[in-house]
């Protein structure tokens, strides 16, 4: 049994320390003594603080904020996906439903009018639901379904909606989407108060929701019968898995772009920390995940001296290998 207390508590202090860097960090410098003064309202009447607070509290402190809501959820997504086709290389970015939610989303901004960022997450949550449907259908025999054929499925529904994406944001009237080409490499640039609000109820239910779910999420790993035998309403858990972990990658995706391979890595990472139990994992795994995204946005900033670079990139370095890694440790299976 890892020791979980301990373990969360150091994580959720990773998290903090991981926000205060990304506050500090950036073209023009803050100390982390004037990033207290900013969040505490200590600062003296110079310009310079007050320069500082400007660029902490309207710029710096709702993309942090921006990417602990958007790791995290991935990072549960991640799990979610893991657990209900038990298969480590499960991921919403892989399995086309990043796509999917990425659709959505932009026919909502394609279609709607004014600045109607409300209904995006919700138009983004029926785009990942609708991918995640069509991959489960296209991958269905008679036989049931098998987790490499869900994989070859979703990485097929994946590139196909790829294509319809770049159709939409090469055909767009001019303006209609503006951003577009960082939104679709994963963007925490658009981070503002009022896009971390809409999205934190999202978030927070979704992850809630998964929490709740633990102990049947662990049954599953047992498989169908097993978990069935011991009393869990496969189908409905199932169901109410799938509809959450779609939820939490359309809503991200609706804010943030795309933004891979965090729900493929960090749940790994969780569990050598606290253990396969997910009443555990969830919690790690969102925290992690918080952190991962925090300072991968850290580095994208940071790490080219001619100027920002999308997170979505960041994280696809690391990614890829690891998700080939994963591939030659399950000897070529996906």
């Amino acid at each position: 049994m890892k020791r979980t207390g301990p373990v969360i508590a150091l994580l959720g202090a990773a998290a903090l320390g991981a926000t205060a860097l990304s506050l500090a960090a950036g073209p023009a410098p803050v100390s982390l003594r004037q990033v207290v003064e900013a969040l505490f309202g200590g600062s003296a009447a110079d310009p310079s603080a007050e320069t500082a607070e400007r660029i902490v509290l309207s710029l710096r402190l709702p993309r942090a904020l921006l990417g602990l809501l958007v790791g995290g959820a991935l990072s549960s997504s991640g799990v979610a996906f893991q657990a209900l086709l038990r298969n480590p290389l499960a991921d919403p970015y892989i399995l086309g439903v990043s796509a999917g939610a990425a659709v959505g989303a932009l026919t909502a901004a394609l279609l709607l009018t004014g600045d109607a960022i409300l209904p995006l997450p919700f138009c983004a949550f029926l785009g990942a639901a609708l991918a995640a449907s069509a991959v489960f259908l296209l991958a269905r025999r008679r036989s049931g379904v098998s987790r490499e054929r869900l994989i070859l499925m979703g990485v097929i529904v994946g590139a196909f909606l790829n294509a319809l994406i770049m159709l939409m944001v090469a055909l767009a009237p001019p303006g209609k989407i503006p951003g577009a080409v960082y939104w679709l490499m994963g963007d925490l640039g658009m981070g503002t108060s009022h896009r971390v609000a809409v999205l934190l109820p999202y978030v927070a239910a979704g992850t809630a929701v998964m929490f709740l779910l633990s102990r049947g999420l662990d049954l599953m790993l047992l498989g169908d019968d097993a978990a069935f035998q011991a009393g869990l309403p496969v189908e409905k858990v199932k169901a109410v898995t799938y509809v959450t972990a779609s939820l939490l990658a359309g809503c991200v995706v609706a804010v943030s772009g795309l933004i891979g391979f965090v729900g493929l890595i960090v749940p790994h990472g969780a569990r050598v920390l606290v253990g396969s139990g997910h009443r555990r994992l969830v919690p790690a795994a969102f925290l992690l995940g918080a952190t991962f995204l925090i300072l991968a946005d850290v580095v994208a900033r940071t790490v080219s001296p001619s100027g920002e670079l999308p997170v979505g990139a960041v994280t696809a370095l690391s990614g890829a290998p690891f998700f080939l890694y994963l591939l030659r440790r399950n000897g070529g299976k996906p």
